[in-house]
């Protein structure tokens, strides 16, 4: 009877007993993706805490250091990018969404009313500035060495016929800067913070079958921990597939 009554309160105190799991996340569409899932996990016993990111770097620093256990913000070409110049021992988890890029502008309406010397704003991080070069070779603005890849640069610009200048920013930045430049590519995330809706306001966007999927980054040994995958399994859930679908309007696009 004792035995029975010790593993009954032991059983009683593990189920009370809820895991953390600590995200860092960039505002708007990742946290509150995140917030979305917050009562699904809690009720698996899991309790999320969102920490929200207003830049690129802080996430991926604070994951290396263990402030937190998982971000959710970046693809892998940034990552990778990023893990050049400051090999943290992050690894790529699960993808969730496409946030496609795109062009904006408070000065012309059409990409091809862009005067001679107009300035276009990019993001100034490798991945996201050959991504953003990639879109203005699609719109037919520039076009870039055939050997250029996914970090391609502005010297890879083989033509450049309007004789465009470049002006790369930080990404959180190329919001505020829009009215002092001619267009920018602005990621959909901060283009959703300053209340830009990319499918109305983007003269020209990147597709749907975009590689640059935002994924679950962590440490390797997190990619089995049972808290890690019940948060995965929440993300890429029908509800979560419902719930981008409709608040986002096609803004953000599942991935799974």
């Amino acid at each position: 009877m004792r035995k029975v009554l010790i593993l009954s309160a032991l059983a009683l105190t593990s189920a009370a007993s809820a895991g953390t799991l600590r995200v860092g996340a960039s505002p708007v569409p990742h946290a509150e993706i995140l917030n979305f899932v917050k009562p699904i996990l809690a009720k698996q016993g899991v309790e999320l805490k969102v920490q929200e990111f207003t830049d690129y770097v802080t996430p991926n620093v604070a994951l290396g250091e263990g402030s937190i256990d998982v971000n959710f913000f970046q693809h892998v070409p940034y990552l990778n990018s990023f893990q050049k110049d400051r090999p943290l021992g992050i690894v790529a988890g699960a993808k969730v969404h496409v946030e496609p890029i795109g062009v904006y502008s408070r000065r012309v309406k059409q990409l091809r009313d862009l005067k001679s010397g107009a300035t276009i704003a990019i993001p100034n991080d490798p991945s996201n500035s050959g991504r953003a070069l990639k879109l203005l070779e699609q719109a037919g603005l520039i076009r870039l060495k055939p050997n250029a890849g996914i970090n391609a640069t502005v010297r890879d610009i083989s033509t450049n016929l309007k004789k465009l200048k470049f002006r790369e920013l930080d990404a959180a930045q190329l919001p505020r800067a829009l009215g002092d430049v001619d267009a920018a590519v602005i990621n959909t995330n901060y283009a959703l913070e300053a209340g830009l809706n990319p499918l109305k306001d983007a003269l020209k966007l990147e597709g749907k079958q975009s590689p640059y999927a935002n994924v679950l980054a962590t440490k390797p040994a997190t990619l089995k921990n049972p808290d890690y995958l019940k948060l995965v399994a929440a993300l890429r859930s029908p509800e979560v597939r419902a719930f981008i679908l409709k608040k986002y309007n096609g803004a953000v696009v599942p991935a799974f």
